[in-house]
């Protein structure tokens, strides 16, 4: 099994960008298949960013052309650059990972993933 700990979320003014890390440990083969995700408070938690196993990038049109989302399999770690931030990305972040796929599509599904971080807060103000 594969253990997720976020890290690198904080406040910063509109505009401004952040990086965020998702360290896994435990099974940490290149093949398992990890996503970002968000969750605002009174929302349902929100698909942002997934990677396939040919390292294809799939985004949500919230996110499209200011996020990027990367991994070092090296340090079996999954990282997401936000950029030109907005108070509507405030929400805590999550990593999620499935080690039971031979193929990772790079869903942003929540029902695609086994596995979740402790969540890291992102707070964006105006």
């Amino acid at each position: 099994q594969v253990q997720l700990v976020e890290s690198g979320g904080g406040s910063v003014q509109s505009g401004g960008s952040l990086r965020l890390s998702c360290a896994a440990s435990g099974h940490t083969s290149s093949s398992v298949c990890m996503a970002w995700f968000r969750q605002a408070p009174g929302k349902q938690r929100e698909g942002l960013a997934g990677l396939d196993t040919f390292g294809r990038t799939n985004y949500a049109d919230s996110v499209k052309g200011r996020f990027t989302i990367s991994k070092d399999n090296a340090k079996s770690t999954l990282y997401l650059q936000m950029n030109r931030l907005k108070p509507e990305d405030t929400a805590i972040y999550y990593c999620a990972a499935n080690t039971a796929y031979d193929y990772c599509s790079g869903s942003i599904r929540t029902y695609s993933y086994n596995t979740w971080g402790q969540g890291t807060q992102v707070t964006v103000s105006s």
